[in-house]
């Protein structure tokens, strides 16, 4: 496994938030304010735990035929700008170079999928399934829906996007 994707100090994005369709049907359908409280996200055994300082944009589902293998289905992503998320743990922090440009990052004690970095992108995405309840988010769109498996169908009435 190689180091952390610059910068990541003291936060790291996913094939999510570079959908313009997506934020713009977003903003139309959604009126409600994003919470402003913290929030907090750990792995299932409690060697990564962060806290988001910031508000965390909602839920954009991605069916990629990477988020299906990494996830073992469509990956959930939230996202929030690297700079406010804080870990208080980071021992069982690891990334793996899923592309060039982008990485995904897991704990390696337990094997919970936590993160997505895109070194392009000045934002991380983070696993909705980390952050413990209430969070306040919504879910808001499909992307990838060109490599969705034929195994399960999405019926419901959000945005779906066959590409990025």
């Amino acid at each position: 496994m190689n180091a952390p994707p610059p910068p990541l100090e003291p936060a790291g994005l996913f094939c999510v938030y570079v959908l313009p369709m997506a934020k713009k049907v977003a903003k139309k359908t959604t009126a409600r304010k994003k919470p402003t409280r913290e929030l907090h996200g750990e792995c299932g055994c409690g060697s990564v735990t962060f806290t988001v300082k910031a508000p965390v944009k909602d839920v954009v589902w991605c069916h990629c035929s990477k988020c299906q293998r990494f996830h073992g289905g469509p990956g959930a992503y939230a996202s929030a700008p690297r700079g406010a998320i804080v870990f208080e743990r980071r021992d069982g922090l690891a990334w793996w170079d899923a592309s060039p440009t982008a990485q995904r990052g897991f704990c390696r004690q337990c094997g919970a999928s936590l993160f997505f970095s895109d070194s392009n992108e000045p934002t991380l995405s983070i696993c909705a399934g980390a952050f413990a309840p209430p969070t306040g988010l919504k879910s808001r769109a499909h992307i990838f829906m060109g490599s969705k498996p034929d195994w399960y169908q999405v019926k419901d009435g959000l945005p779906q996007h066959a590409a990025y």
